[in-house]
């Protein structure tokens, strides 16, 4: 038997050269570096794209619940690991999906333009005007002061507005004019500071409400609403890092006697894993055939019933019992997703 010593070029130990991997590291002993070798351990180093994915695969979209149950016994090398299986899938998953946030933003932001311009046109139809005399002036003026308490006008637009050549033939001022003030302001390239004072922003308002409001005005100008959108989507995976603990919280009330919090988020790995899969088919088949609503609905349903699988099978209850707290999860969870989109689109609203 050979006693050749060679020294492992990873870890520097050494080692018989009959071996084909060093035993102190698991680095392959004539490790020559080729294009095949380079892109083959990039992909199986960062996705684990091999043999175990394969494996994993079919289990995870027809068998709810089999690969946690499985993980949670000690099959941890047969099949891919619930956070790598996650982790690739979701990066599939977002990059099938930004085919269609490209052509949703096009479709939106030329939405929100036609709808603006139409709102302008319906205002400016519906604004009926007359010429004013100097004693109607006079009534008029008395009118907004005697109300500039409540109304909160400051003297400046009352002299602005009775000092016009036509008014609107009502009294009030917010006759959904304010569109029109605000189109005037800037097709005069007025300042930004002057329309946010037209809008009621003080000099020692904060951070906060002065940045709503210079978004506001970005919004408007750009009529972008699907930029918002775009950064919605970029936003989603960040919001997914906090909602799958959660999710894993939540079953651990649902199912306290029932392992640890990390068990649960095993399973919640699985399941969102299968989330991504299947919603990354769906993205895929529409880019080439649009859905119809009841499709959409079904996926929706297909989504709560391999829940509600995957429950009975991973922790080995009842099927009514595990029908009933499938239901009642759903009806705490939504909330919570729910709360997560109102705050990730005030986000993108604020960042774009």
């Amino acid at each position: 038997m050979s006693t050749n010593q060679v020294k492992c070029k990873n870890c520097e130990q050494s080692f018989n050269d009959e071996f084909q991997f060093c035993p102190h590291c698991g680095q392959k002993a004539n490790d020559e570096l080729t294009i095949s070798v380079l892109f083959y351990n990039t992909i199986s180093n960062y996705f684990s794209f091999d043999a175990r994915f394969f494996k994993s695969f079919i289990p995870l979209l027809f068998k709810p619940g089999y690969l946690a149950k499985e993980f949670i016994k000690g099959k941890r090398l047969l099949y891919l690991h619930p956070a790598q299986m996650y982790l690739f899938i979701s990066v599939v998953f977002f990059f099938i999906f930004s085919f269609t946030v490209r052509e949703q933003k096009e479709l939106i932001n030329e939405g929100f333009s036609k709808s603006f311009d139409t709102s302008k046109a319906t205002i400016i139809d519906s604004i009926v005007v007359k010429e004013l005399d100097s004693i109607e002036r006079i009534k008029i003026r008395e009118t907004l002061e005697s109300t500039m308490l409540f109304s909160g006008i400051s003297q400046k637009e009352i002299d602005s507005i009775v000092s016009l050549e036509v008014l609107p033939k009502q009294n009030n001022i917010s006759l959904g004019s304010f569109q029109v003030e605000l189109d005037s302001l800037i097709e005069i390239n007025a300042p930004d500071k002057e329309i946010y004072k037209s809008w009621g922003l003080e000099k020692n308002d904060g951070w906060f409400k002065r940045t709503v409001y210079q978004q506001g005005l970005k919004f408007y100008k750009g009529k972008d609403a699907g930029n918002i959108w775009s950064e919605f989507v970029d936003t989603i995976p960040i919001a997914l890092f906090f909602l799958l603990p959660i999710f894993a919280f939540v079953l651990k009330i649902f199912y306290r006697k029932r392992g640890t919090y990390a068990h649960h988020l095993v399973f919640s790995f699985y399941y969102f894993s299968f989330i991504f899969t299947l919603f990354s088919f769906v993205f895929a088949i529409n880019l080439m055939f649009e859905f119809s609503a009841w499709i959409d609905f079904l996926i929706l349903l297909l989504c709560f019933v391999y829940f509600f699988i995957a429950l009975k099978k991973f922790y080995s209850q009842g099927w009514i019992w595990s029908f009933v707290k499938a239901c009642f999860f759903a009806m705490v969870f939504t909330p919570i997703v729910l709360l997560s989109a109102i705050l990730i689109g005030f986000l993108a609203f604020m960042i774009y």
